[in-house]
């Protein structure tokens, strides 16, 4: 990736760097981080891919920098990092262990939340607390319950989520609750009433959760990239991280709001695909490793979701763009389903033919198995995936035993399930852990198979394919292909995949036109798609109903493994293809694109007739007057807004207000005012900041 692109269509505000300097971005992804070189005429002028080392970020960030021009690396301004890691945590249900800790919380409550799923039942601990909706007191804090909860789950975890109800009316428990955290820990503490401005508690929780279970991740990210970075001598360049709105953060701020990352990378990917390929409207698809992202753009910027993205099965109180992510990406683990045949993803595994390429000595195993009776483990290896501190002080000794065995290579499932069961058992519970990852037959394998990919080893592809092929015949009942053939299985998984691209994206247009719920989309989706691949398969001629995508809006395919499905998926749907230049690193280029924007609302109520309440942060403030109680918010938001702005990274701040207003016109009283929500927005371009 030598030759340079045209100028990017950079996004209203966007500065580019100073004449002789350049911008660096960075993307690191579940399977490759990739990073790009843009100049002060808005250029990618160098770009690199490389496999992304979870067990070791900074192996991976460094091998990308080294193939860029040192020359011009010297001259990095600023770095803008994106990732999907975060977003693949929530798909997956991976993420370091945590503690949540309600105050006011009742059963319903927390069983809504769905806190039990997510970190398990034993670390969810209620006690009595919160307020209520008008910012008094509910009911006293057991601070002496929690204290014993804090002391108790300290050593068993990385960090803390707290939440009280109606925190964000009066957060006076949260914060007496992080202070304990504080004290009795040292551990890190989340609290809710920072993360969402919105009423309802058990979603407000469970993005604490969540954003507790990223705190080492995105640290990890982080201090990986800075390490890189200081052994090139680029470390005065300010760093910046993509948040899943797409706006950039300077690292301080995003290591105390992870959960902000979430989308990070389909948010950057989204506004790369745009600049990349000029186009202002379109649908956009990202494809990676481990999740397939679609997003809707319309004038050059994608869409937010204001009641926070849909990612796997969480929605965190978090705006971002909105965007599908969806469990589909190259190593995504084909897998029988039951009655259902066929199924790829959600889980991600590492893929034959890259096990092959960094493991040759596991061809001639998967040789020998190919000729043995088919068995379910056949295939199977096991290998460190990432190492999470708390994690592993929680391990027994059986546990930890077993990850000692993974320091020197993979260890074949099918051997120890004959050999050494134990063992197996205890490898099986560090990939449950998400310490460890198996390997699979995936997309990726299929198309080394059919010669639409060749990064890795066609061999260990081949002997994948045949394996698969005789477990999913002979264990399962489904395919009739001959012994040793790996093409035609191969086929049917990348037809399988194709197919559920094109449902997704009619899926993504039936949720566009706001008529259908997610629910209900999801069910016509499968229906409709067989109403728009029927001009395809040559049966639309004596159809009364067909069904089209817009002529006019073409969709743009992005991420490594884009250029072997998407000409198919476009051809399938009839829509129109753009697989731009420097596609395979879209989000590293969209991480460079965005200005650093800060968002602070505040809630203004009438309690009673001529008595309006203004929420912030400190406490309640009382008027007589409304327009007095607004003017105050604005004052507050404003001056919150901008030093937010300024904290996380902003150079020549622009301030802006907006109000949303519930109020009803009544035929006796007239207009009746509910309350009202004030939100000041403080944006600019990222700081730079040059060598002293």
């Amino acid at each position: 990736m030598t030759s340079r692109s045209d100028a990017l269509a950079a996004p209203p505000g966007w500065r580019a760097p100073p004449p002789g300097r350049y911008f660096l971005g960075i993307d690191t992804g579940g399977t490759f981080t990739d990073a790009v070189l843009v100049d002060s005429e808005r250029r990618i002028v160098s770009a690199a891919k490389s496999l992304t080392t979870r067990f070791d970020l900074a192996s991976g960030i460094a091998a990308s920098l080294d193939m860029l021009d040192a020359a011009q690396l010297a001259g990095v301004s600023l770095v803008s990092l994106s990732t999907t890691l975060t977003t693949n945590s929530v798909v997956e249900g991976k993420g370091a262990p945590v503690c949540a800790l309600l105050a006011g919380y009742d059963a319903a409550q927390v069983k809504a939340s769905g806190l039990a799923e997510l970190i398990g039942d034993e670390a969810v601990v209620c006690v009595a607390g919160g307020h209520d909706a008008l910012g008094a007191e509910a009911e006293a804090l057991d601070l002496g319950a929690a204290r014993a909860a804090i002391a108790q789950h300290a050593p068993r975890v990385s960090a803390f989520a707290v939440s009280a109800t109606f925190s964000v009316r009066n957060p006076a428990h949260e914060l007496l609750l992080r202070a304990a955290v504080r004290e009795l820990s040292g551990r890190p503490v989340t609290c809710g009433h920072e993360l969402a401005s919105s009423l309802g508690a058990p979603r407000r929780a469970l993005t604490a959760a969540l954003n507790a279970r990223m705190i080492s991740y995105i640290t990890h990210l982080i201090e990986s990239v800075q390490q890189v970075l200081a052994r090139r001598g680029i470390d005065h360049a300010q760093l910046m991280v993509v948040r899943g709105d797409g706006t950039l953060v300077n690292a301080a701020t995003a290591l105390q709001r992870p959960v902000t990352t979430v989308l990070s990378g389909p948010a950057a990917s989204v506004i790369g695909a745009c600049a990349l390929s000029g186009r202002a409207d379109a649908v956009v698809a990202d494809m990676g490793g481990t999740t397939t992202d679609i997003a809707i753009v319309r004038g050059g910027r994608p869409e937010l979701s204001p009641e926070g993205a849909l990612v796997g099965h969480w929605r965190p109180m978090i705006e971002a763009v909105k965007v599908y992510a969806i469990g589909l990406g190259g190593d995504s683990e084909v897998r029988f389903a039951g009655g259902h045949g066929m199924s790829i993803g959600p889980r991600r595994v590492v893929p034959m033919s890259l096990l092959g390429h960094e493991h040759p000595r596991v061809i001639d195993v998967l040789r020998m198995q190919q000729k043995e009776s088919p068995h379910a483990s056949q295939a199977r290896f096991v290998q460190r995936w990432q190492a999470d501190d708390a994690a592993l002080a929680r391990l027994t000794d059986g546990e930890a035993h077993a990850w000692e065995q993974l320091a020197r290579s993979p260890l074949d499932m099918e051997r120890l399930n004959r050999e050494d069961r134990p063992l197996a058992r205890q490898l099986a519970r560090l990939v449950r852990m998400g310490l460890a990852i198996y390997s699979g037959f995936t997309p990726t394998d299929a198309a080394h198979v059919l010669g639409l990919s060749s990064h890795w080893s066609r061999e260990a592809a081949l002997l994948g394919a045949r394996i698969w092929a005789r477990q999913m015949r002979y264990l399962y009942g489904h395919g009739a292909w001959p012994d040793g053939d790996a093409e035609a299985p191969s086929r049917q998984v990348v037809e399988h995949l194709v197919q559920t691209i094109c449902t997704r994206l009619v899926e993504a247009g039936l949720n566009d036109t706001g008529q259908f719920g997610e629910a209900h989309a999801h069910r016509l989706a499968k229906t409709l798609t067989g109403l728009a691949l029927a001009r395809h398969e040559g049966s639309a001629a004596d159809r009364v109903f067909q069904l089209h995508f817009a002529p006019d809006i073409p969709l743009v395919a992005v991420g490594a493994p884009a250029a072997s499905y998407y000409p198919e998926v476009g051809k399938r749907l009839g829509m129109s293809v753009a697989l731009p230049a420097f596609a395979e690193v879209a989000n590293a280029a969209g991480a460079l694109l965005g200005r650093v924007s800060q968002r602070v609302p505040m809630t203004v109520a009438q309690v009673s007739r001529g008595q309006y309440r203004l929420f912030t942060p400190g406490g309640v403030q009382d008027f007589t007057e409304l327009d007095a109680a607004l003017e105050r918010a604005r004052e507050l938001t404003g001056a919150q807004a901008r030093a937010l702005a300024l904290e996380a990274g902003a150079d020549e701040i622009e301030l802006a207000h907006t109000e949303s207003r519930n109020s009803v016109d009544h035929d006796i009283d007239g207009n009746v005012f509910f309350d009202a929500v004030v939100t000041a927005t403080a944006s600019g371009a990222p700081r730079l900041q040059e060598r002293a």
